[in-house]
């Protein structure tokens, strides 16, 4: 899939959309849509309502629904193939490339797909089953199987004229790969020094042998990470025989990334499936309800403890102005070291070599913060309250639950990836809990030991 970002340029067509579908010049809509990219068209369909964005898809030209289909999300893409008969998705969908085409052929009705792939040739049909054969975020998944290799007992200028005859590459172009007389993967040939060498010169003497390939099974994010530290354009994908099966482009690479940052932000606040801005509201409903619900035990467990602090509330009442200070104080603390957890688990930068060394950088942070914002916090209290012991109370906690925020936000990644659950999902959650929890006790267990007992 292909994301657009939006940009100066971008917004301008979309802001233009946007005015001549409220003024209902469908005409302007229709010059503007088919003169830009499918992939900025699949941007404005996601942001208008279903309605709307139906009249907009209507006036997509034929040649470019293929290109919009597979740039949007799932959800928006489902809904606008179930108002598309047979004829119109075979229409729209037959000249993708084969990469983009493993991508969509599984949300096509059965129909349309069995007739997909009886048009295509032998070749293309079992490149195309390939592709289908792996997991969606592996390279297997990723690769385009449409690769041209270039054999090492040859020179430039043969190559050379063989991508003439051929009339055309596929795009973006990236390194050329060199394999043996059965398909083993040799090594790559960086485009530049294939271009710039002497016609002459044999293909054996210009290959980078020591440029890795990546294995078929390899996660889409290790794909990322290895794009990132190498600064590909493009990369070979091997079987577990060293077979060369197909290339990985960086605008795969780049969806990979969009993809992942887009999951982790919607999953912290348990929106992972919710894919469609526009979606129908019950729908909505039903998805949000769930975390809600979620969230509701967590707050009513944080009322049941405050509950067992009734008496102390009741006789120094200003208590229940300040407890909401050190649990929130606590859980910023804490959400700022599960972020750069998180960060640091999707990157690799975490792992179990370091988790001991970042348990004690994130408690000395906390034990620094907690002296300095106690410390504050405990005089504005002093002069507020003209209250020294409730500044002690209030310091005493705040200090407690700074620390243990940091300390949480470093063990709950650890714990829930030990437990095969997604810390983006519910390492929120479960912070925000444990720094209320530990607030709201430390806070009012401290003011009933120094203030009651």
């Amino acid at each position: 899939m292909v994301e657009s970002v939006p940009n100066e340029a971008t917004e301008k067509d979309i802001s233009a959309l946007n005015d001549a579908l409220k003024e209902e010049r469908m005409g302007a809509v229709t010059r503007i849509v088919n003169g830009i990219p499918g992939a900025e068209v699949a941007l404005f369909l996601e942001s208008l309502p279903v309605d709307k964005r139906q009249a907009v898809w209507e006036v997509v030209d034929e040649a470019s629904q293929g290109e919009v289909l597979v740039s949007l999300h799932d959800e928006v893409r489902d809904n606008l193939i179930e108002g598309m008969d047979t004829d119109q998705l075979v229409e729209a969908t037959r000249d993708l490339d084969l990469d983009d085409m493993a991508d969509i052929i599984v949300d096509l009705p059965e129909e349309v797909s069995n007739q997909l792939v009886l048009s295509m040739d032998k070749a293309s049909r079992d490149l195309l089953n390939q592709v289908l054969s792996y997991d969606e975020d592996s390279a297997g998944g990723l690769m385009n199987p449409d690769v041209v290799t270039v054999r090492t007992d040859v020179t430039v200028e043969v190559v050379k004229r063989y991508f003439q005859f051929r009339g055309s590459l596929p795009t973006p172009v990236g390194d050329l790969f060199a394999v043996g007389r059965k398909g083993h993967y040799i090594g790559r040939i960086p485009l530049g020094t294939f271009l710039t060498s002497d016609p002459k010169t044999p293909i054996k003497d210009i290959i980078d042998e020591d440029a890795p390939a990546i294995l078929d099974k390899t996660p889409a994010s290790e794909v990322a990470q290895d794009f990132e530290h190498n600064d590909w354009i493009s990369a070979p994908v091997v079987d577990d025989k060293n077979i060369l099966i197909g290339r990985i482009t960086i605008d795969d690479v780049v969806d990979v990334i969009r993809e992942e940052a887009e999951r982790s932000v919607m999953r912290m606040a348990g929106l992972n499936e919710e894919g469609d801005m526009f979606a129908p509201i019950l729908t909505s409903s039903k998805r949000r309800a769930v975390w809600l619900g979620i969230n509701l035990l967590t707050v009513l467990l944080a009322a049941f403890v405050i509950g067992i602090f009734e008496d102390t509330i009741k006789e120094i009442a200003v208590l229940a102005a300040l407890m909401p200070v050190v649990a929130s104080m606590g859980g910023i603390a804490g959400s700022q070291t599960l972020t750069l957890m998180i960060r640091g688990m999707a990157t690799g930068q975490v792992g179990s070599g370091n988790i001991k060394d970042l348990l004690s950088r994130e408690f000395m942070i906390g034990v620094i913060n907690s002296f300095l914002w106690a410390a504050v916090l405990a005089v504005l209290c002093a002069f507020w309250f003209k209250n020294w012991d409730m500044s002690v109370v209030l310091g005493l906690a705040l200090g407690i639950n700074l620390v243990t925020g940091a300390l949480a936000g470093v063990l709950i990644p650890v714990v829930l990836r030990r437990m095969s659950i997604d810390p983006a999902i519910a390492g929120g959650v479960i912070l925000t809990t444990v720094t209320d929890i530990v607030g709201y006790v430390s806070f009012l267990g401290v003011a009933t030991w120094l203030l009651i007992a």
